[in-house]
């Protein structure tokens, strides 16, 4: 069934969030200190053998919040790496972002993008990767990372009763770090670097896009962590509901972490947006209400739009689909957009 508003409403429909004082110093300092604790480390890239004849994939590790180890697959057309630093021109790249529960899954698989002509990074997920697709990246340095190995669901209240312990402050980093690990390889063209996910990996996706705003596109299929206030008060369905039960036990917390989810929501990054952006929508999606991409989707570009900058956005809506939205559809049409904003 549609599990929020009529689509006439929900095209009107603007988020009552509003940004924190310091939100952008937050994220500003959040993201500077992180690339000065990584260094000028470049990603470590190692070959992974596997069967196949058309694409290369490689095994990566780059540092992300503060300057912590995060694993990521790097998949290119088949010879690739060589033609690049053998001419010095890289491939039009897409970073990957992952849904919640899952890692950066096999060697084998995702293929899309760099069957495409892409070179594709595909980013692991720290601290989860157990329930969907397999990770290899814990959600801490190098000291004792065993005891925060990938785990089953959730993260969603990890550090919640204040920003600077949310799980998600250092999700969001690594993603930036993701974007600028990229531009460090021969194989990329730092100038043509497209962000991509659904769900969570949609909400990391316009997360890296304000944070790295020189990217060339966006793309969030049903993006996740938007409008959360509102999101989370309308779904009995998980990981939204996570936060509802936590709040029924910890009720003297509510201020607090009203305060932490409004400084990673997905509209206060939207507001800040330049790149091109695609969202999709599910009228029937139960995981992620509709009210919230589009909410997204309206904030998108808001900040460049005072300055007189147009920012080209778009979403599509499937009206009859829940929290997988258009599927493959979806996937070709992500191809196509990212190859036409990044030329």
């Amino acid at each position: 069934m549609f599990t929020d508003m009529p689509l006439s409403q929900l095209r009107a429909h603007r988020s009552d969030h509003r940004d924190p004082e310091g939100l952008a110093a937050f994220w500003d300092t959040t993201l500077a200190q992180a690339r000065a604790a990584g260094g000028s480390t470049d990603a470590v890239v190692v070959p992974e053998p596997t069967p196949l004849t058309g694409v290369d994939v490689y095994d990566v590790t780059f540092p992300g919040f503060d300057g912590q180890p995060i694993k990521a697959w790097l998949r290119v057309p088949a010879g690739a790496v060589a033609d690049a630093e053998r001419s010095g021109r890289g491939l039009p790249t897409v970073v990957q972002f992952v849904g919640y529960g899952g890692g950066r899954g096999e060697p084998t698989e995702n293929l899309l993008f760099a069957s495409c002509g892409f070179a594709h990074l595909h980013m692991d997920t720290r601290g989860q990767g157990s329930a969907w697709s397999r990770g290899a990246t814990p959600d801490v340095g190098t000291a004792d990372p065993d005891s925060h190995s990938p785990q089953f669901p959730g993260v969603m209240t990890r550090g919640i009763t204040s920003p600077e312990t949310s799980y998600y402050r250092r999700l969001f980093t690594d993603a930036a770090r993701a974007v600028d690990a990229a531009r460090t390889l021969a194989v990329v063209d730092a100038a043509r670097v497209a962000v991509y996910g659904g769900s969570q990996g949609g909400a990391m996706a316009i997360a890296a896009g304000a944070l790295v705003p020189d990217v060339g596109a966006v793309v969030a299929h049903v993006p996740f962590l938007c409008d959360i206030r509102r999101s989370m008060t309308i779904t009995d369905e998980d990981p939204f509901h996570e936060l509802v039960r936590y709040l029924a036990v910890h009720r003297d917390a509510v201020d607090a972490v009203h305060r932490t989810l409004d400084v990673i929501d997905g509209v206060g990054f939207a507001r800040r947006g330049r790149a091109p952006a695609r969202f999709t929508v599910g009228l029937m999606d139960a995981v992620v209400p509709p009210s919230g991409p589009f909410a997204a989707h309206a904030a998108w570009g808001e900040y460049a739009a005072d300055r007189g900058v147009e920012v080209h956005k778009e979403i599509e809506v499937w009206p009859y689909n829940g929290h997988e939205g258009g599927g493959p559809v979806d996937e070709v049409a992500a191809v196509e957009f990212i190859a036409r904003h990044l030329g």
